[in-house]
This record gives C-alpha cells, sequence and structure tokens, in this order.
C-alpha cells in the first residue's frame, strides 16, 4: 500500500467535510488533501489538479455540478482515480447510473467514520494489489521480447533496455527525450554514466540486430530499418518495443 493516501472529498454537507477532516486529521496513512463544498468546483479541481490526489470521497446530489456529471467528465478526460460515493440518496436508479461508471465502493450516510476508514484502505490496498500484477506482467513482457531479438540477459545493456522500455511504456511523453531523460535516470540507478547507459544499449542492439528472430523483427520494425544492413538508432528501438507492448496488448504472455 502506498506511504501516504491522498484524499480529495467532493460533498455539500459541511457536517460530513468537517468530521472526515477531524477523523483523519492525525492518521498514519490517510490525509485530506482537499474538501470542496460543491460539485462545479470539484469538477474543476479534479481536471487541473489529478496527480494531487489517490482517492475521490463525493456525494451524488450537489449544487451546480451533480455527482453523476462528474463521472461522465472523468470517463470522457480519462481520468481514473478510486471512487467512494457517499450519499443519502439511496433510490436504485441513481445507484445503476453510478455503477456504471469507475466506482469501487457505494456508502450510504450517515457514514461511519471507522467503516470509512476500512473501506479506503481496502480499496488502496486492491489497487497497489492490481498494480503489481500489471507491472510483473509487464516486466515478464518486455523479458521475453528481449530474449526473443537475441539480447542476451547477462550483458550490461539488456538491464538497461528493460528499464528504459518500461519508463516509457509508462511514460509516452519521454519519446523525444531519452538522452535528456531515460539515460540519466537509467545511470542514476545503476551507479553509472549516461554516456555508458547510451553505448551499452547500442551495442545490445548490434547484439540483437546479429542473432535475433529475423520474422519477429520484420514485425516489429516493418520496413522502418533495413535488415541487412542498417540498425534502429537506441530511441527507435526502445520507443518500438514500448509502443508495441501498449497499443498491441501483449502483456498476456504464455
Amino acid at each position: 500500500m502506498k506511504s501516504t493516501i491522498n484524499v480529495l472529498i467532493i460533498d455539500d454537507n459541511e457536517s460530513v467535510i468537517s468530521k472526515t477532516k477531524q477523523y483523519f486529521s492525525s492518521h498514519a496513512v490517510i490525509n485530506v488533501v482537499k474538501a470542496i463544498n460543491n460539485g462545479k468546483e470539484g469538477m474543476e479541481y479534479i481536471l487541473n489538479h489529478k496527480n494531487e490526489f489517490d482517492l475521490i470521497l463525493m456525494d451524488i446530489i450537489m449544487p451546480e455540478v451533480d455527482g453523476i456529471s462528474i463521472l461522465e467528465e472523468m470517463e470522457t478526460q480519462n481520468i481514473n482515480k478510486n471512487i467512494i460515493i457517499l450519499t443519502s440518496y439511496n433510490k436504485e436508479a441513481a445507484i445503476r447510473m453510478v455503477n456504471q461508471y469507475k466506482v469501487d465502493y457505494f456508502m450510504l450516510k450517515p457514514i461511519n467514520m471507522q467503516a470509512l476508514e476500512k473501506r479506503i484502505l481496502n480499496v488502496m490496498n486492491a489497487e497497489m494489489v492490481e498494480e503489481e500484477e500489471k507491472n510483473n506482467k509487464v516486466e515478464l513482457a518486455i523479458s521475453k521480447l528481449l530474449h526473443s531479438l537475441g539480447i542476451p540477459s547477462h550483458i550490461r545493456g539488456y538491464q538497461y533496455i528493460r528499464e528504459s522500455i518500461y519508463m516509457m511504456y509508462e511514460n509516452p511523453d519521454m519519446i523525444g527525450g531519452i538522452t535528456k531523460c531515460i539515460y540519466p535516470e537509467i545511470a542514476t540507478r545503476f551507479d553509472t554514466t549516461a554516456s555508458r547507459v547510451e553505448r551499452a544499449i547500442r551495442h545490445a542492439i548490434e547484439v540483437s540486430w546479429a542473432r535475433g528472430d529475423y520474422d519477429l523483427m520484420e514485425e516489429l520494425f516493418g520496413h522502418s530499418v533495413d535488415y541487412d544492413r542498417s540498425k534502429p538508432t537506441n530511441s527507435e528501438f526502445i520507443a518500438t518495443l514500448a509502443d508495441n507492448l501498449r497499443l498491441n496488448n501483449k502483456l498476456v504472455v504464455s
């Protein structure tokens, strides 16, 4: 579980906000980063500060913008956060509408703070287990791909490439920053220099081009490189494999 769970509250009931903030004010793990008492401001905060919180506690019925509208906008903007709905409105139609979206739990008011604490911890623990399983699948898929491409695991460049692919898989925006972002980060992790990282990766690609699976190379790189003469650059190699894992869903490994 994360060392700190940052929680955003969106609820027009000031008593709920005050009670929740007070209960978690000295909590070892759960931290209320922001409490907002209307839906419009809540939506604006979510859109503009999406990296500042991990979980949302939210009512359904609120002034200006309701909870359903916030869930719809989050889905449209592809903002994925853990969500616990806190509400006194328990009509079946509303519950069905909420369940169409990514909501982790539904609690009726009045809220028992001990129960809420337990739900938050359970939700985030499940999220962390899911994230770890996903990471393990990604790492295994990368390792299998590199072995199929003929890169032996004992050479230094293998580890550097594996880490680089994972970083670019997680952060596609790094595609233009391999020299400024990825090399220095890998160098820090392995206590070496960025120039040595670059050379080791280049050497690993040369090894791959000499002994890898030709059909797999053809599938991955197509006509962007000439198999007989030209090798992909470090950036092309890493970006192509990261993109392949991401877009073609090769996380299901046998």
